[in-house]
């Protein structure tokens, strides 16, 4: 679709530098686009691909506008901007309703108008599907499974029994919603499995990554509130709660009946133990061990970045040397003590 710098301009609310007749089709990198595309400047180190790109317009700071040899967007954050209008210039794909002949939906499941469900997909017992839904190809529902309006679960997704899932969601592939926590009680004669009981609720407007797993509760529900973002290959344990429009980022694993808050961001390998609580507002760095309760929003991270291999081994020597130098340290202050 061709869309007027002007129209966009208007529609979001920017101030324009440059023709508004100008149109654009698509979106590109500020090296590599092309003449009929539109690209973003946020961080200065692509300063050289800016006064060099071939972009027809360029959305931008004002103070940067200077330095754009396009006609400029200007935004108070180009990142934002630049995310609303990519999602105009390249809208979801549209899929017509209907029941590809190859999947399994049973008799008692609801689907409401509009929905597509794709090939070789399994809708289970009293599943009921909301409006416009998209059931992807090879994906499983179990029975009793709630899906609200406008939700799209991609390829080979799986949803166990009793999840619900809010209104415009995204699942990517190989999600897996719903399977058993890891509850095990130790006999004498080995482990026991811990039923659990719970289910998971998912509120609306939550993307989970591709293979990103979320566990039932063990008794009460798995809880992510609206409008959390799931990156790909996380872990969610049983009984965790996510406060609404949290990010979490790749790999990082949270332990059961972990509660954490609103508008936190998890970095990537992030690990979070069980029965803690995360207040609102945190931000976990990346590969941070937390391992009890935060309190108080900010920054925290606990991390070793990567050095030298021959200075990182000498840290470590020195390292393991602190006990005998503690123990050093007490005599003598137990001396000066007795004078």
């Amino acid at each position: 679709m061709a869309v007027s710098l002007g129209e966009l301009a208007g529609r979001f609310g920017l101030e324009l530098e440059g023709d508004p007749a100008t149109t654009v089709r698509r979106v590109g990198t500020l090296a590599h686009a092309e003449p009929d595309a539109i690209s973003f400047f946020a961080n200065p180190a692509y300063r050289g691909q800016l006064a060099n790109t071939r972009a027809a317009a360029v959305i931008l700071k004002p103070e940067h506008s200077k330095d754009c040899p396009a006609d400029a967007l200007l935004a108070k954050d180009p990142y934002l901007a630049y995310a609303n209008i990519a999602a105009m210039l390249h809208p979801p794909l549209a899929y017509s309703p209907g029941v590809d002949a190859s999947s399994s939906v049973a008799t008692s499941a609801t689907l409401a108008e509009g929905v597509h469900v794709a090939a070789n997909a399994t809708v289970g017992a009293n599943c009921q599907i909301g409006e416009r839904c998209y059931i992807g190809a090879g994906s499983v529902l179990g029975e009793n499974v709630v899906i609200g309006d406008d939700t799209r679960l991609l390829a080979n997704c799986t949803i166990m029994h009793d999840v619900v899932i809010g209104k415009r969601c995204i699942i990517h592939p190989g999600a897996v919603v719903g399977a058993d926590g890891f509850g095990n009680a130790q006999g004498p004669a080995g482990w026991v499995k811990v039923p659990q009981l719970g289910s998971v609720r998912i509120g609306d407007d939550v993307e989970i990554g591709a293979n990103t797993t979320i566990d039932r509760g063990a008794i009460e529900d798995t809880v992510i509130e609206d409008g959390v973002r799931l990156d790909n290959l996380i872990q969610i344990a049983h009984n965790v709660r996510i406060g609404a429009h949290t990010a979490i980022a790749s790999q990082t694993g949270i332990s059961g009946s972990t509660t954490i808050g609103k508008r936190c961001m998890l970095a990537g390998q992030s690990g979070l133990v069980g029965h803690i609580t995360i207040c609102d507002d945190v931000v976990i760095g990346g590969a941070t061990m937390v391992t009890k309760n935060i309190s108080e929003p900010g920054f925290y991270t606990a991390s070793f970045p990567a050095e030298r291999d021959r200075d990182w081994k000498r840290r470590v020597a020195r390292f393991r040397r602190l006990e005998d130098l503690a123990n050093r340290v007490a005599q003598l202050e137990k001396g000066t003590q007795k004078k």
